[in-house]
Order: C-alpha cells, then structure tokens, then sequence
C-alpha cells in the first residue's frame, strides 16, 4: 500500500479515489498505517462482522480469517471496470491499474 500512497497524485490526476480495505479492525488499521510513516488515502475496517466486503468480492480466506489482496476498480457507475486477486504476498504493478484508468 506504500507503493499507493507514492502514486496518488497520479491516481488522482485520473480522477481517481484510492482507498484500502482491510478485514482487520480500525485500531490494528491505525497502527499499521502509522508503521508506515502514515497514509493519507482512505483506509476502511472490514471487521465486523469479519470480512463481509472481502466475501462479496470473493477474496476472503475462511480457512485463514483474512483477505487475499484485490485490486478493483470501480467506475463512475459503480461497475467493476476491473479486477485481481491474487496471493497476499503479491505486489502488483501500479502501472497495470494506470492502463486501465486510462481506458475508462
């Protein structure tokens, strides 16, 4: 998510809104984005109850209470335009989003 943070201005220059979801909860959330020196983008709690959102977008684990990590975007009428998930330890490339914002 620091790679995000780094980029804003960029996703921001395509009209973007970046936020974070994550299944743990707003004090774990703070913590962690004050490990990073802080974030200024939106960072939302999926933690009650546990992974509601993860779940609807098919990228929770039950088996390990977590969330792989998703990348989507959303466009302006609220349609997936896209859309990745793929194994938490796995940082994609923010130019591949860029490629799709463009698009859109």
């Amino acid at each position: 998510m620091p790679s995000y943070e780094a980029d804003l201005s960029r996703f921001e220059g395509l009209d973007t809104h970046v936020l974070g979801i994550s299944v743990d909860s707003v004090p774990c959330n703070t913590a962690w984005a004050k490990s990073l020196g802080g974030i200024t983008y939106d960072l939302l709690s999926d933690f009650h109850p546990k992974g509601e959102v993860a779940k609807s977008f098919g990228a929770y684990r039950e088996a390990d209470g977590i969330s792989e990590r998703a990348l989507f975007v959303v466009d302006k009428e609220g349609k997936i335009a896209y859309k990745d998930i793929h194994d938490i330890s796995k940082q994609p490339d923010n130019e591949e989003i860029f490629d799709v914002l463009r698009k859109l």
